[in-house]
């Protein structure tokens, strides 16, 4: 099953409301499990693939904000990269494990302050033992990594903020 095939068949479980399929080929076996929606502030319920657990957001510096920090609290944001609407968001293409570099030893592909290229590879997705390598649909520089190294990510979920100006 192609990778375009897999994000066709969980938009389609998406909006069907379904809560569960299984589907299993001779070459593919494939669970998808939506999770129970939660009552508090849960704006969308995700929709998971058998992944030993969920992701984690990176507590990894930011660029600072230049504007005064009374504006800042009156705004009512605590967080400067969240305040700006600009950046845009670099999205998983798939479900699989996050990998800012090629191997351990390696250099990371791109970094908080590093200004990348629209074709530019930002990181590498595995999926079912094979090693996606994830490119950037827009030029700029990265304000934000969304996700630890080595961790899960779902299909659609944001890796990266980029401030494209």
């Amino acid at each position: 099953m192609k990778t375009k095939e897999i994000r066709d068949l969980i938009d389609f479980i998406s909006k069907s409301g379904l809560n569960e399929v299984n589907i299993e080929t001779e070459e593919l076996k494939l669970s998808v499990k939506r999770e129970a929606e939660v009552k508090t502030q849960v704006i969308e319920t995700p929709t998971t693939v058998a992944l030993p657990a969920s992701p984690s957001v990176a507590a990894l510096p930011v660029a600072t904000n230049n504007a005064a920090p009374s504006e800042t609290a009156e705004s009512g944001e605590s967080n400067p990269v969240e305040a700006n609407n600009n950046y845009v968001e670099v999205k998983s293409p798939m479900i699989g494990t996050f990998y800012r570099s090629p191997n351990p030893e390696s250099p990371v592909f791109a970094s908080v302050g590093d200004t990348i290229t629209s074709g530019q590879t930002v990181c590498i997705i595995e999926a079912m033992k094979l090693f996606n390598e994830i490119e950037s649909e827009v030029s700029g520089t990265i304000v934000k990594v969304m996700v630890e190294n080595a961790s899960p990510v779902e299909y659609d979920q944001v890796l990266f903020l980029v401030d494209p100006s």
